[in-house]
């Protein structure tokens, strides 16, 4: 199928007519805008700025100043001068001398100084170990015991000086009956004797644990 051109345009450019079609929009588009815009450029003559609120700072009462007080001024006293200090001389011991007479010639008696004594020697702590008996009788069954039919073995720490004599008995482990305790405390102390320790070949004093036994069948 063929269509025929009108007559009127076969003579025109095909350039001419789109270059005129965009004039034509572009016109149009225009007078649109313009259309628009007119409301808003009537409204941007009427506006009226608003002036901006001022806030006016109030500023403090400064402080009313203080009154200064009346000071009374004192004169400084004067300075008392000190007493100087004597220095007292030592006088050095006096030395022999010697007078004449008829006789010869006699000479004083020196001056004898105080002697210096010495700080005692701290003495060293008992030693521990075993004892030999010297002397050990046995202890006499107490009758309040033998009434109650008490028994036991009571064990005793006996301190023993250097001669093998006992200075201090402790009881460290009971029998369980105080009456025997007490018998086998004052039997050691007052009739046990001992061989002394020896420590680097001369005799100290020593610790010893002893024990005692009560025995109701040794009677």
């Amino acid at each position: 199928m063929s269509f025929a051109r009108p007559q009127a345009l076969s003579g025109i450019h095909p350039d001419t007519v789109r270059i005129a079609a965009m004039s034509a929009a572009i016109a149009l588009n225009a007078a649109a805008l313009i259309a628009v815009m007119r409301p808003m450029a009537a409204q941007i003559a009427t506006f009226t700025p608003t002036p901006p609120s001022i806030t006016l700072i109030s500023h403090p009462t400064p402080p009313k100043p203080l009154p200064v007080p009346d000071i009374e001024l004192k004169p400084v006293p004067k300075a008392v001068p000190r007493t100087p200090v004597k220095v007292r001389e030592v006088t050095p011991p006096p030395q022999a001398v010697t007078t004449t007479s008829d006789e010869g010639t006699i000479q004083a008696p020196p001056v004898v100084e105080a002697p210096v004594t010495a700080a005692p020697v701290a003495e060293a702590a008992p030693v521990e170990t075993n004892l030999a008996y010297v002397s050990a009788p046995a202890p006499k069954y107490p009758q309040q015991a033998i009434r109650g039919r008490m028994q036991g073995t009571v064990t005793l720490r006996v301190l023993v000086d250097e001669a093998g004599k006992p200075l201090d008995v402790v009881v460290e482990s009971s029998s369980g009956h105080k009456v025997l305790d007490d018998a086998a405390r004052n039997q050691v102390l007052g009739s046990w004797r001992f061989q002394p320790a020896v420590q680097n070949g001369q005799h100290v004093k020593a610790w010893a644990r002893i024990p005692v036994t009560f025995d109701l069948h040794s009677i």
